[in-house]
């Protein structure tokens, strides 16, 4: 499906705000909106797209998009139908979205926060999109996030693995299916015991952005609760391509272990570098040097070749996974585009789902009736067993994977393995922990 096709909603309209002398855009106006912003008018409602398309995570943006795509067909009744098959709720219909034929618009987050937040804008004032999705980058999703919130839109968080997200930068009208950096700790560090010992010596080199930061916070502690050693930690530009000068100084620093708390384009890179500079054949005191990659991705992966063999990192969902849905969601992705689907794109695909079965359980795209069916919603069907939507700050709990890349892979495909499947009580957590603390849910927001 293509956008070109779409009408194109032109300039706002305005209307006049009593007493004022000024005008405020439609979407900001109940007069012709019933209440709320952009409630669809006529035989279409517009969802809004905003994902990578540039920058270093552009190939999860382009699988996104193709996810988004699946997910719209769809919605209005082609292709096989997907995970709408095996959703347990029953009550999309294939009819589009409450009888609407369900339209999109697309945006280039360049995984730049003020580039991101500018796309959504004009996709919500320009296009009338009701719900914006997307995104591969903690600091993105925070960032559209807050004007979702202030401009009375829901929220469908693509990929985002911060803590943040939906803990100090919590917001009543953001939603994530995708896990986070707490609950990868929560599921490596047994596995990183049992495979490693207690007595190990870490060098972290992170992102430097909210993710990075987060994901680097929830591995150091669950590793260093175990008894592991934290002997440097060095933050590196999410504009980086060569790591190389940091790299070297690992060598130097009688650490045993590197944790790359880097994704997409920048964990390829850092990897490739560090294979390059001789870490998979070291050994420091007599032990084997190891890498681990605490988020994973098959894109990434791919990216990074036989590089991966025999790291250790998570992963929201794998396609090779074998319940109902994540079959049905790789037959249909693979029938239409000839490739298995990443985890970027089966968390947006998923996610626009879920906002389309809770406009048609609550009977309305007002965002406030939205959120209240989303809020403790419980379903499965969707690739990650059973998941719980939380009330208390719109965090999906399920499995979570633990993968280790393939000694002896069979296709490009094929380079990562599922290790464990952790379950969802060993990694849920209390809303009020350390590690997620801070922030306020606040209020839905309808706009208008």
């Amino acid at each position: 499906m293509s956008t070109s096709n779409f009408t194109r909603r032109g300039l706002l309209k305005t209307s006049a705000v009593a007493g004022a002398g000024l005008a405020l855009p439609t979407y900001l106006s109940a007069a012709g909106h019933s209440g709320f912003t952009n409630a669809p008018e006529g035989d279409t409602v517009t969802l809004g797209f905003n994902v990578p398309q540039s920058g270093p995570y552009a190939d999860e943006g382009a699988d996104e998009l193709r996810a988004f795509e699946l997910a719209v067909e769809h919605l209005n009744g082609g292709g096989d139908g997907g995970m709408m098959n095996t959703f347990s709720s029953k009550a999309l219909k294939g009819s589009g979205i409450l009888g609407k034929k369900v339209e999109y618009v697309t945006g280039d987050t360049q995984t730049k926060s003020d580039a991101a937040r500018a796309s959504a804008k004009s996709m919500i004032e320009k296009d009338g999109a009701v719900m914006i999705s997307g995104g591969s980058s903690s600091g993105v999703a925070v960032a559209v996030q807050a004007l979702c919130q202030e401009a009375g839109i829901i929220f469908m968080a693509g990929l985002t693995h911060s803590n943040d997200t939906t803990g100090k930068d919590k917001k009543a009208n953001g939603f994530r299916h995708f896990f986070n950096s707490y609950m990868s700790g929560a599921a490596l560090a047994p596995v990183l015991k049992n495979a490693y010992g207690t007595d190990r010596k870490t060098y972290h080199l992170t992102a430097d952005y909210n993710w990075g930061y987060t994901t680097e916070e929830a591995v150091r502690s669950s590793t260093e609760a175990m008894g592991w050693e934290t002997v440097a930690a060095v933050k590196t530009p999410l504009t980086q391509t060569d790591f190389s000068s940091y790299i070297a100084p690992v060598l130097q620093s009688g650490a045993d272990t590197l944790v790359l708390n880097h994704y997409g384009g920048n964990m390829v890179n850092s990897l490739t570098n560090a294979v390059q500079f001789g870490l998979r054949d070291k050994q420091v005191d007599g032990k084997d040097f190891q890498i681990i990659v605490p988020l994973y991705s098959r894109l990434m992966a791919k990216g990074a070749g036989e590089n991966v063999k025999g790291i250790f990192g998570s992963a929201n969902w794998h396609w090779s996974l074998t319940d109902e849905g994540s079959k049905a969601f790789v037959k249909s992705f693979g029938t239409k585009y000839g490739f298995p689907p990443s985890q970027a794109a089966h968390t947006c695909y998923v996610q626009t789902m879920l906002y389309a079965d809770a406009v048609e359980r609550a009977g309305s795209f007002a965002p406030c009736a939205v959120a209240e069916a989303l809020e403790g919603f419980e379903f499965d069907g969707m690739g990650n067993g059973k998941t719980l939507y939380r009330a208390d700050d719109h965090q999906c709990f399920k499995d979570v994977l633990v993968m280790k890349g393939k000694e002896n892979p069979t296709s490009e495909f094929d380079l990562l393995e599922i290790v464990e499947v952790t379950p969802a009580a060993q990694v849920t957590y209390d809303p009020n922990h350390p590690q997620v603390a801070g922030g306020n849910l606040g209020t839905c927001n309808n706009g208008a």
